[in-house]
């Protein structure tokens, strides 16, 4: 089960007895669940007498204002993961090219219909950048192919014109390019990064995106996809469980698509201490991937006295999760990364760095 193990497991810490967790390993948007958001899903409880709208139609009018989408393109799910597994089943694919190291869930998502993942490997000489001559290998062997941006869990962005040039190819090859930008709206100026102006003209293109990290509600399950392909879409949604969204889930969708002053500020507050992190991170001479989000990259190479292997476990001792991503595609001991969470959050987390 090594594999299946996340950022977020705040459950193994209280089976340990320690409840007073400060969690890292999950990048969640450190203003938390806004006010508006909980009281529509408390003002809708009532409503979950009834079954939910396996369609999500006023959802997806939400998101499709939002985004500027067409309705018809969208789709919802129970989580963007929910959404890559039901991709997977539907669309069958043979080949598959994906980053290293990346979000894991691709390919898991891939090896349950039994796909060969092929592996780009992201190199650390480079800043784990990725760089145009991988579209070199990218041919039509391949059906499907995963990039994320930017890139979980290092942080690093994809520039538009690699993407855009990344489509051509795609498209050109019969290579369905899927795209996750579920951080897109942590990045300064996003708007220069994200492919969805693409969405309405290409069926060779997907985006996902969730409601997770952006709105501070991974708990409540809640992501979408979008994409030209119709067909792909409705294959899609026949491979899921008519009512993979529930009541609160919806409610709480449409009403944080309205946040649109929490989204502002919330990027404001986690800009400054992102720059607060990195100066202590600087200060403490560790050496970090420069970070487009809100998560940190990093690696420790040098601990003195303790093995690397011990360094989680001496942040865990002081009641602090952080990501160990040593269990990624491409990574080895040493690599980790935290979350940019509230100040004080921030502080305690400096203070348990600097005593080990």
């Amino acid at each position: 089960m090594a594999n299946l193990v996340h950022g977020g497991d705040i459950y193994s810490a209280k089976e340990k007895g320690i409840n007073h967790i400060l969690d890292f390993s999950a990048n969640i948007n450190p203003k938390g669940l806004p006010d508006r958001v909980k009281q529509a899903i408390i003002d809708g409880l009532d409503s979950c007498v009834n079954y939910p709208d396996p369609l999500c139609r006023q959802l997806i009018s939400a998101i499709s204002d939002f985004e500027g989408i067409q309705k018809e393109l969208i789709l919802c799910g129970n989580g963007a993961a929910d959404i890559i597994f039901r991709l997977a089943l539907a669309l069958k694919p043979k080949k598959a090219l994906v980053l290293a190291p990346t979000f894991a869930e691709y390919e898991l998502a891939l090896d349950t219909v039994g796909c060969q993942t092929v592996h780009y490997d992201l190199k650390e000489e480079e800043n784990f950048a990725l760089r145009e001559d991988y579209l070199q290998g990218l041919d039509s062997s391949y059906d499907v192919l995963f990039l994320c941006n930017p890139n979980n869990p290092t942080g690093q962005l994809i520039s538009k014109e690699l993407l855009e040039k990344t489509l051509q190819k795609c498209i050109e090859n019969n290579i369905l390019m899927v795209l996750d930008e579920c951080f897109i709206e942590f990045v300064e100026g996003y708007g220069q990064y994200t492919m969805k102006a693409h969405v309405d003209d290409y069926k060779h293109l997907f985006i996902l995106k969730a409601f997770t990290k952006s709105y501070a509600m991974p708990g409540l399950r809640l992501g979408y996809g979008m994409t030209g392909n119709r067909e792909l879409l409705k294959k899609i949604m026949d491979m899921g469980q008519p009512w993979s969204v529930s009541i609160p889930a919806q409610l709480a969708g449409i009403q944080a698509l309205k946040e649109a002053e929490y989204l502002e500020e919330s990027l404001r507050e986690i800009r400054e201490e992102r720059l607060y992190l990195l100066s202590e991170l600087n200060k403490l001479g560790i050496k970090y991937y420069k970070p487009a989000a809100n998560y940190i990259f990093f690696k420790i190479d040098d601990m003195g006295k303790y093995k690397i292997s011990t360094f989680k476990d001496k942040l865990f001792e002081k009641g602090i999760i952080i990501r160990d991503c040593s269990n990624y595609a491409g990574l080895e001991e040493g690599y980790y990364r935290i979350a940019v969470k509230s100040h004080s959050a921030n502080e305690r987390l400096i203070d348990a760095l600097k005593s080990i």
